[in-house]
């Protein structure tokens, strides 16, 4: 009921929950609250400094509603930026790290997309449609609550799903019992591999020639690159009339050059698109062998982006954010601030001390300030509020210009054939092949050995086992027990001949009277021959079936053992007579390993290098082959 009861996400937003593990009294939602501002605090070094794609990271309290208990709760749009949702989840993690008394859970429409990152280690009994309320993050570990009731066939995979209190209740009690296994978390833990170092890996600088007015706005909020970006880069044609006449807001005739801080993901966005300005917009490129065309593109789209954004405006400036900097919640957010040395001693009033305190400012507007039932404020307002209290000094750009540090390289943009090879590889959890020759020995009986333990596992209407999979049950096959299911889907009378069968019957010359003699001659045979005798009679009816195989084309399609040239086996061909030679060749048995490599690897070279059955059934098995021009020499 609970999973009716939760609202549907959108495909790029994330949701995510903090919860008291044991149950909170009469002062919990006080509580709540105090640990949303000392997270937000704790965390504010690295919040402050972040540029979300679309919406900031927010902590939100959230009252009880049926039997979801009162949490902190938030939800975020994250765009084309699939890194913010992940540094969500490695904020989660280290806030139950640092709050022991919090449990954390994360999904998004994908469902527990944590559980996807460790698909090759879980257990049995885990899918999709039982892990709601199973997985959390507990004491900077990851937990997962199995089912409390075990069938006699070990975990059912159709458990009910636990209410929240339930699983909090079990977490709370017994958490060492519920730890993941380590192959689990160690996969997760790899995804994470680099935070918090990798946020400032994620950002690009560059040089932008775009007006003073921009330049101030963004000095005081440089996460409004984000949405300025955004815009350029989903607009339509009615956003982009505001563009099609002289620039209201930003006009082109105030331009200085500015470092901007992108995340590459927005520099991407904003460099791959290709746009030629209207001319009655003011804005022009000088020529592409300019040294800096990049920055007069650059900033030329930004200030579209800008110019959208302030089009859609309602003109009303938000009176709630221009004095939320001067109530008491600020200046308790700032003396701890000062506390965790978040200027890193730097002299108040300097030029890093005021870069320092206008992250802070907005990251405490964006993620702290904002009441549950405020109105989210548009980027527009912000904009020219800003605009409207920012004074704007032309030199005082044009001194910074002179002085800017270098940019950023952005040869990251252009990938080769090399390296998006072991970005693959790297996603599958291999390594590249060595390039010594000794090392690279490809064993072609350990691709025949794991194919054939593949060929021989149990398949189920879930897909095909893997040969590493615990699931160890043997094929079983009870004759009598598909005869009778068989007489019950056929009914009764299936041993009765229809009307087609008659007629086959009397055109082919069969009667009762010989179907009779037919089934007595059966009987007396097998009450007179023995069972060995009965064997060897099969063996020999076999082996004039494939003596008669060897001279058509099926038989020459396989490849035969080599025989050696014995003296058992010259004997014995001297005394069998001048055929015996060529029958023996013709009855070799078939090499069943060799037919199979030699079948796989010339499907593998057939592939083309491309994605296909043969290799990935084999990587799948942990076999990787060399390059088909590699077998093709060999």
């Amino acid at each position: 009921m609970e999973a009716l009861r939760r609202p549907a996400l959108p495909e790029d937003a994330v949701r995510y929950r903090l919860f008291a593990a044991a149950a909170a009294g009469p002062g919990g939602e006080a509580l709540l609250r105090r640990c949303a501002e000392l997270a937000l605090v704790r965390f504010a070094p690295l919040l402050a400094s972040y540029v979300w794609q679309r919406q900031p990271f927010r902590l939100r309290y959230v009252p009880r509603r049926g039997d979801t208990p009162a949490h902190l709760g938030g939800t975020t749009v994250f765009g084309d930026n699939v890194e913010d949702e992940w540094f969500i989840v490695y904020l989660l993690r280290e806030i139950s790290r640092e709050f022991p008394g919090l449990a954390a859970s994360i999904d998004d429409n994908d469902g527990e997309f944590l559980l996807i990152e460790a698909a090759d280690f879980l257990p049995k009994w885990l899918n999709p449609e039982n892990s709601e309320n199973r997985v959390f993050f507990y004491k900077g570990e990851l937990h997962i609550i199995p089912p409390q009731e075990p069938s006699e066939q070990g975990w059912a995979p159709s458990a009910p799903c636990p209410t929240v209190p339930q699983a909090l209740a079990l977490l709370s009690t017994r958490p060492e019992e519920f730890l993941a296994a380590e192959p689990i978390r160690a996969a997760l833990d790899k995804r994470l591999h680099g935070y918090p170092e990798k946020i400032q890996a994620s950002l690009h600088r560059a040089r932008c020639f775009l007006p003073a007015g921009i330049a101030a706005v963004l000095r005081l909020r440089p996460s409004l690159v984000a949405a300025a970006v955004q815009a350029f880069y989903l607009r339509d044609p009615g956003e982009l009339r505001a563009c099609r006449r002289p620039f209201r807001t930003f006009p082109a005739e105030q331009r200085v050059m500015a470092l901007v801080t992108f995340t590459r993901c927005l520099y991407a966005q904003l460099v791959q698109q290709q746009f030629v300005p209207d001319r009655r917009s003011g804005y022009t490129l000088p020529a592409p062998s300019h040294p800096q065309y990049r920055a007069h593109e650059l900033g030329m789209k930004l200030a579209h982006g800008f110019e959208m954004l302030c089009s859609k405006s309602s003109k009303v400036a938000p009176d709630a954010r221009r004095n939320v900097l001067s109530g008491p919640l600020w200046e308790r957010f700032l003396r701890t601030l000062k506390e965790k040395d978040y200027f890193k001693g730097e002299m108040e009033g300097s030029a890093k001390y005021l870069e320092l305190l206008h992250m802070a400012e907005d990251h405490f507007q964006q993620c702290v300030a904002v009441p549950e039932s405020c109105d989210e404020v548009s980027p527009g307002d912000e904009i020219l509020t800003l605009l409207e209290t920012t004074p704007i000094d032309l030199k005082e750009f044009e001194r910074e210009a002179a002085c800017l540090p270098p940019e950023d390289d952005d040869s990251w943009l252009d990938i080769t054939p090399d390296a998006l090879d072991q970005v693959l590889k790297e996603a599958r959890k291999e390594s590249l092949p060595s390039t010594d020759e000794e090392e690279q020995k490809y064993d072609l009986e350990t691709v025949a050995e794991s194919m054939k333990a593949f060929v021989s596992k149990v398949s189920t209407h879930q897909g095909a086992e893997m040969p590493w999979s615990s699931d160890e049950s043997h094929v079983t096959f009870d004759v009598d027990s598909f005869t009778k299911a068989l007489d019950r889907i056929l009914g009764a009378d299936s041993e009765e001949l229809d009307s087609d069968d008659l007629d086959e019957e009397e055109e082919f010359g069969f009667s009762d009277e010989d179907d009779e003699d037919l089934d007595a001659g059966n009987q007396r045979q097998e009450q007179k021959v023995p069972p060995e005798q009965l064997v060897g009679s099969l063996k020999a009816y076999m082996k004039e079936m494939d003596r008669e195989l060897a001279q058509t084309n099926v038989g020459k399609s396989f490849s035969g053992h080599r025989r050696g040239a014995g003296s058992v086996g010259a004997a014995t061909s001297e005394s069998a007579g001048p055929d015996s030679g060529a029958e023996a060749a013709e009855l070799a048995p078939v090499d069943v390993d060799m037919n199979l490599v030699a079948n796989l690897l010339e499907s593998y070279s057939a592939q083309a290098g491309l994605a296909g059955p043969t290799s990935n059934i084999l990587q799948s098995l942990g076999l990787d082959l060399p390059e088909s021009t590699e077998l093709t020499g060999s």
